[in-house]
């Protein structure tokens, strides 16, 4: 059999791992990854431990979705403490690191009050050294900066982390990806690998490009008892879609929570690569219906659910270059999502705001991104103003209407766009729910609640559009798709108010004769 020409299941998924958690952006960067080791992971666990009957019992629970509760049977606690034991012990060095980056935190807040930085460097812990610069902003607030790139190339980071589990899809929910280590399974094959490894290339090209089992053997550095896993995620035929690619024209494909896939015969754009390996469901575009080769992947910020690892790893073989919002270098709360790629293996282009981006017969141009993170000061973020096929499309991502002026400027500089894509979870989750191991000075209930991971409301969403002249707009689903539910962790209903306000902007369109429609799991475009 290892000499057969074979392809890859539709159904193969990948989770990729550090130390055993699923792995993400904020779990990867360095100095992000150790404070979310230090002060979420490693408490998490701990927490396990003391009572595993109260995390499970959480994490099955419909009220409690998408806390911080590991979802690990008690009988397996052993496994829990193992893994937190190698944590303590091998990843000593970022646990100290994150420490000392509180520590100079609460030096600054205590002690530097608008005169010279400078007497502060010596009192600055050792594992910060050569890594930080201390600077004031405007109004005397004095932060510590950090030096990213240094970062990834010291101790900080390491690849030794790093693994990768590969099985198939298997039709239910997994555990939540920000609380449930994966632990070892008898029927998921899992490779001690880097992220940035040329193997996983050559298992993904195989949905489309035959491979054989002795070069998948080869290629992963598999033992005899992970290549025999090997055979069963794969197929004497490919499962690839005969309408993948276009003749003629243009067409955008929604494949689900932000993902589009904007096609030409020249070309192929795909924005926040989200997708489901579950071709049998019938009700989705998959891995099956991409095209070989994608252009640019647009990716328009940082969170988990819109730069998904687990799908670009399936993609890094068949992608032009990536192309990314650039960060404001060195902020704690906002790393280089470019930096980050680059680290993986992919090839990155950086963007500010109107840079612009060619490719066959079209161009991609970066245009604002405002509010969603918090009011944090983050700037790797940003939409994409995309010229295609004698039409121009905005990919809103979560970019907020709080002052609509900002989208009569880009009208300005880019004329009317044909259609809006625009993201409307107007009730996010709060300020600690996703940045709480970066917070080194405790906030309150009160005060994280009233800064939340929030899109436009009906309001806001009407005024993007009365500033875009567009006539059609189209709401994402906001991880209403059951098969994101291992990342999204969200619940709506008919009543709930990001639903109540999606259907009040859908009236407003309807009564200005504006095409509108909230999308789920699937729908296509052609002209």
């Amino acid at each position: 059999m290892s000499d057969d020409e074979m392809f890859l299941r539709s159904r193969v998924i990948i989770e990729p791992l550090v130390d055993r958690f699923y792995a993400w952006f904020h779990t990867v960067a360095p100095v992000q990854a150790s404070m979310n080791l230090a002060f979420l992971q490693v408490p998490m666990l701990e927490s396990y431990l003391d009572n595993p009957q109260v995390h499970v019992a959480a994490s099955v629970n419909p009220e409690l979705r998408g806390g911080y509760f590991v979802n690990i049977a008690e009988e397996r606690a052993a496994e829990v403490r193992e893994l937190l034991d190698s944590i303590k012990t091998d990843r000593a060095g970022m646990l100290a690191f994150a420490k000392a980056v509180a520590d100079a935190e609460n030096l600054l807040r205590e002690n530097a009050t608008g005169y010279d930085l400078t007497p502060f460097y010596p009192q600055l812990p050792k594992e910060l050294g050569g890594l930080v610069e201390l600077a004031y902003d405007t109004s005397n607030q004095a932060s510590v900066r950090f030096m990213e790139p240094l970062a990834y190339r010291g101790g900080l980071y390491s690849e030794d982390r790093q693994s990768v589990q590969i099985s198939l899809e298997p039709g239910y929910e997994r555990p939540f990806i920000l609380s449930t280590p994966r632990l070892a399974s008898p029927d998921v094959l899992e490779a001690k690998i880097p992220f940035r490894h040329a193997g996983l290339e050559e298992l993904f090209r195989a949905r489309f490009r035959p491979t054989t089992v002795g070069r998948l053997r080869e290629a992963l550095e598999l033992t005899d008892a992970q290549a025999a896993l090997l055979p069963g995620l794969l197929s004497d035929r490919p499962s690839v879609s005969e309408d993948r690619h276009i003749e003629a024209g243009g067409r955008i494909r929604y494949f689900g929570h932000a993902c589009l896939v904007l096609q030409t015969p020249q070309a192929a754009i795909v924005t926040d690569p989200f997708l489901s390996a579950d071709a049998s469901a019938g009700d989705r575009y998959t891995y099956d219906d991409l095209p070989d080769f994608i252009d640019l992947v647009l990716i328009t910020h940082g969170h988990q659910d819109h730069i998904v690892l687990e799908t670009m790893l399936q993609l890094r073989g068949r992608v032009g270059a990536v192309v990314v919002p650039r960060s404001s270098r060195g902020n704690l709360v906002d790393p280089s999502i470019g930096l980050y790629l680059k680290e993986l293996g992919f090839p990155v282009v950086e963007v500010d705001d109107f840079d612009e981006v060619p490719f066959p017969g079209g161009k991609v141009v970066a245009t604002p991104f405002l509010g969603e993170h918090c009011d944090l000061d983050i700037r790797a973020k940003s939409t994409y103003w995309v010229d295609l096929a004698g039409k121009s499309v905005f990919v809103g991502a979560d970019s907020s209407g709080i002052d609509p002026v900002l989208y009569r400027h880009i009208r300005n500089h880019l004329g009317t766009a044909d259609i809006c894509f625009l993201g409307m979870e107007c009730d996010g989750a709060p300020l600690t729910w996703l940045y709480q191991a970066l917070l080194t000075s405790p906030v309150p209930k009160k005060m994280s609640r009233s800064r939340k991971l929030s899109g436009s409301n009906a309001q806001q969403a009407a005024a993007i559009m009365t500033e875009f002249g567009a006539t059609e707009a189209y709401i994402y689903a906001m991880g209403e798709e059951h098969w994101l539910g291992h990342v999204m962790a969200t619940t709506y209903n008919e009543d709930t108010y990001q639903i109540q306000q999606i259907n009040e902007f859908l009236t407003w369109c309807a009564d200005r004769g504006i095409k509108a429609e909230h999308l789920l799991n699937q729908r296509e475009w052609r002209w």
